[in-house]
Order: C-alpha cells, then sequence, then structure tokens
C-alpha cells in the first residue's frame, strides 16, 4: 500500500478550513472550506489580513496577541479548542472553533500560523436554544 499523501490534495479536500497567514498577518493559504465557511474566494482572500474575517470589536485584541506569538515564538492556545466569533463576508457572524499551530522558519524564528477552523453556528445556536428550553421549563413562571 502507497501510504505516501499528497499535502496539496489534502488541503484541498478536507471539511474543515485550513487557513495559513505570514508573520504580518496576510493570508498565504485559504482552502475550499474556508471559502465555503467565510465567503471569501481563495483569490479574495490571498494576501489579505486576518482582518478579513476577524469582527472588528475582537481586532486589537487579536492583532496584540499575534504580535506577541511571532516574537515569542509560542502560542499560549497550544493545543486548546478556541471557540471565538468570526465575520463572513456578508457581514453575518459566525461562531468558530479552531486549533492553532506555530510555523517556523530555518532558523526557528516564528513566521506565521495554521489554523484548522470549523464552522460552529448551528450547533451554537442548537444548544442556545435547547439551554432556553430547559430553562423555560424550570422556571415556567419567568
Amino acid at each position: 500500500m502507497n501510504t505516501s499523501v499528497d499535502l496539496h490534495q489534502l488541503v484541498e479536500c478536507v471539511g474543515d478550513a485550513i487557513v495559513v497567514a505570514d508573520a504580518n498577518e496576510k493570508i498565504v493559504l485559504w482552502n475550499p472550506a474556508a471559502t465555503r465557511i467565510f465567503g471569501y474566494s481563495e483569490a479574495e482572500a490571498l494576501g489579505k489580513t486576518l482582518d478579513l474575517i476577524v469582527p472588528e470589536r475582537q481586532r486589537q485584541k487579536h492583532k496584540e496577541g499575534y504580535s506577541k506569538s511571532m516574537e515569542t515564538g509560542t502560542t499560549r492556545y497550544g493545543t486548546s479548542l478556541l471557540k471565538v466569533p468570526a465575520k463572513h463576508q456578508d457581514g453575518s457572524t459566525l461562531s468558530i472553533a479552531f486549533t492553532v499551530g506555530m510555523l517556523f522558519d530555518g532558523s526557528q524564528k516564528a513566521n506565521g500560523v495554521v489554523a484548522i477552523i470549523r464552522d460552529e453556528t448551528q450547533r451554537f445556536a442548537e444548544e442556545r436554544a435547547l439551554k432556553k428550553q430547559i430553562s423555560d421549563l424550570e422556571n415556567p413562571d419567568s
């Protein structure tokens, strides 16, 4: 059995978004799942900063964390699953869950990040509705 993996094919076929940004937050890789989730084509996303998908109210905190990660070569999130809002091309807010990994050049200096992103908007809305139903059942007079 041939186990060599065509990395391009892998990036293209996975159901989760794979987004790679360089040290300056410029998007350098954007797979078809990213297009499906965020609405931007690869051509529209490449070369843009991550502000493309980071909501306005989160941008300052995001920039500070990103800069610190590039300086230190570490991320405080490690392998944690992060759950944050994101912005779709049409302006709507998404609920996403993602993991992030640091990327390094040949001299081990941080030169970017890769994020594996899943759209959790529908699941989050369903969970919120269930919590409301439970609350309504537990507190019928409110």
